[in-house]
Formats: C-alpha cells, structure tokens, sequence
C-alpha cells in the first residue's frame, strides 16, 4: 500500500464530488434553519434527505444489498470529509450515528426477520433508533459492570434496568439494548443485546440529558431511558446470547472510527475558517497571517490534521481488508480527539470574541469537539489498549511493527 493507494479515483472521487456538491448547495447555506431544531428545521431535513436518497447519495455505510451506496470503510472515508463538515451532514445522508452502528449489526448478526422489521425501515430512512448500553451506576469505560438484566422467561426476556447517554431515543423506533443474560458466565459472555421496539410497555424515556448546555432534539439528544419488567421475545436478541460484548466490540470499532472520519471533514473546515479570516483580520497594523503565533498554529494545525488524515485512511484500508485494527482505531480515536479539539480551538481564538458568537460554526462545533474526548471510549482507556497491545507483542518476542 502507498499514499497513492489511498486517495479516492474513478468512481470514488466522482461519488464525493457529488457530496460536497450537495453540501454546498443545500446543506451550508441552511445551517441557521437546521441549527434551531423546531418544526421548520424537522421539515427541512425530511427535504434534503428525500433529495439526497433521490441522487444516489444515500446510508454510504452500507454496501447496495443493505440499501446503502457504497459499504467500503475507504470510500466511506472519503465522502465522511465532505459530510462531517457539518453536524447535520450524517442526517441527511441518513449515515448519523447511533443508527449507522445499528444498522451495520443488523446486517451482520440480524436474522433475516430483524433485517425485514428492524434494519430495512432503519436504511430507508422511515426509522430512527438508539442504542442503550451506558449506566449511571457504573462505567461506561467497562461493559463487563453492566447492571440491567434480562432474565428469560418462556420465549420471552424481561428487563430491567437503568441507562443513560442512549443517543437518540427521543423519537425512535427502536433501541438495541445491552443487557446481563447470565450474571455467572466470564464477565465477557454474561450480556446479549435485544432489539426492543420503543413502545413496548416498560420502556420510559426519562429524560433529555442537556451537555455542554445543549438538549437536542430527536436525533441530538442524549436520554436517560428505564426498563420495567420489559417483555420482548428472546427471537429479539442479536447473535447468539452472550454475545453481547463481541458484538459490542464490532460495533464500537466501526463506529469510532465513523466518528474520526467526520472530525475530518470538522478539522479541515476550522483549518480554513483560520487561515481565510487570519488573511482578512488586520490588528496593530497588519494582518493575523503576518504573526508568528498564528502562524505557528495554522503550521501545527496542517501537520496534525494530516497525520490524523493518513492514520484513518490506513486503518479503513485494514478493515475493508478484513483486519479489524483495534490498535489503529484506538490510537486514531485518542490522537484525533485531541487534534479535534485543538484545531478548532485555534480557530476560535484567531476570531477573537466573533469565534465565540454564532456568526461562525465554531463555536457550536467546540462544544461538540470537548465529547469526542470521552464518548466511545475516554481515552485514556485507547491510550491503554494501544499500549498493552504493542507491549504484549514485545513481551511475546514479537516487536511492534510499523506498517
């Protein structure tokens, strides 16, 4: 593999010009609508969803059979560095997070009944859903301390249990729900995840968890949800029971890395907000470009977010490959948080007090950036998983390769 291999061509480029056109044309221009999240903005993201499935352009997680338009973590890759751009980018391709991870699991380990009911209104867009595996009581950096149960009884489970930060369940269908079948198996095969149908008597939104003083609205919401004697058929559970932590891992991996590729598309935009306005803005006599500590950020901020570029792409090339690459996807997933973070926060402060207003996207987009940090894996938890692996390979006799 060379850099060369990772650049998109043929169908590939021509797929992710036909994205940031469509970005430029009906999604930037309409971020102050969308950006309310009330009835008109409800309106227009059904709009511009209609005409993004309508282009071809549509769930470009998923291969065609899935309903998707494309399915190559490469591609996906791509495209996610026009896409993440913008928080509603992932909306409107109908690829937002929790549901793309969802619908990956779904069509992996979903028998063909869950596909017809669960995945197919989930790809076509009639559908939202959330995924409940974060407790209050324990944390959310160690699945293995689950405390919701679901305890068979006949061919159905009930269950109950406490959940927070289950993304999205305002407004779903649906949620795929981690709980403890067996509570005296090894810690990583006492959970199974069930699919349960929101309106199923037992399940209680509670409550919209505001973060970073925001409470979002269907899709951006952040819920606490309780289950009471919640009674679903066990044909509802997702693999085999027990596999809940395996299935976890499958889609926690895919899914950070979805995160990373859209911080992409947030980085480079911070990137050329900085340098457009460091030309424009003139203090003590001449422009922002001329002052070496702008200077030096916008120097620091092109090198990260291009290492940050080139560890994603090789670690979406692995996985189309079939190597699941924990190390890559936890090192990307620390190191670009902090980049992140880092390169808007540059932004911000070339703007001055304007950075801090919403004349520009930065200010929301540095809110957002501070939760890449811990959701999905704080990380120091990555910073451990990269580090015990390359350390047992040593301690195997077998160095850490880079490659």
């Amino acid at each position: 593999m060379t850099i060369t291999d990772l650049r998109p061509t043929g169908e590939a480029l021509e797929l992710r010009e036909r994205v940031r056109a469509f970005m430029e044309a009906h999604v930037y221009p309409n971020e102050p609508v969308l950006n309310r999240e009330d009835d008109a903005a409800d309106a227009l993201v059904a709009e511009l969803r209609a005409r993004a499935k309508t282009e071809g352009l549509w769930a470009p997680h998923l291969p065609p059979e899935a309903g998707g338009s494309s399915g190559s973590f490469l591609v996906y890759a791509h495209l996610n560095e026009e896409i993440g751009r913008s928080i509603w980018g992932q909306l409107v391709f109908n690829c937002q997070a929790p549901d793309a991870g969802n619908g990956e699991i779904l069509w992996h380990f979903g028998t063909e009944e869950q596909k017809q009911r669960f995945l197919e209104p989930l790809v076509s867009g009639d559908a939202r859903s959330f995924f409940s595996m974060t407790e209050p009581e324990v944390p959310g950096s160690d699945p293995t301390t689950l405390r919701t149960r679901a305890v068979r009884d006949g061919d159905d489970w009930v269950i109950d249990g406490h959940k927070w930060f289950s993304s999205g369940a305002e407004g779903a269908a649906f949620g795929i729900v981690m709980a403890v079948t067996d509570p005296d198996a090894d810690p990583h095969h006492r959970a199974s995840q069930i699919i349960v149908p929101a309106d199923t008597a037992g399940v209680d939104v509670v409550r919209a968890i505001p973060t970073m003083g925001h409470r979002g609205r269907g899709w951006t919401t952040h819920c606490e949800v309780r289950y009471t004697g919640v009674r679903v058929p066990v044909a509802n559970t997702l693999g085999e029971v027990g596999d809940g932590f395996r299935i976890a891992q499958k889609r926690l991996g895919p899914g950070r890395i979805h995160h990373v590729m859209r911080w992409l598309g947030q980085m480079q935009r911070a990137f050329e907000l900085m340098c457009t306005y460091a030309l424009e803005r003139e203090t003590f006599g001449s422009p922002l470009a001329d002052k070496q500590t702008v200077q030096n950020w916008i120097a620091d901020s092109a090198a990260e977010i291009q290492a940050c570029r080139l560890l994603t792409l090789d670690a979406a090339h692995k996985i189309d490959a079939g190597d699941e690459a924990r190390v890559e996807v936890s090192l990307i997933k620390f190191y670009a948080a902090r980049v992140l973070h880092d390169v808007i926060d540059r932004a911000v402060q070339t703007h001055g007090a304007r950075g801090l207003t919403d004349e520009t996207p930065l200010a929301g987009m540095l809110a957002m950036a501070r939760g890449a940090r811990i959701y999905d894996g704080p990380d120091e938890v990555h910073r451990m998983v990269v580090a015990r692996r390359i350390l047992k390979s040593f301690a195997a006799g077998d160095p850490w390769r880079f490659e």
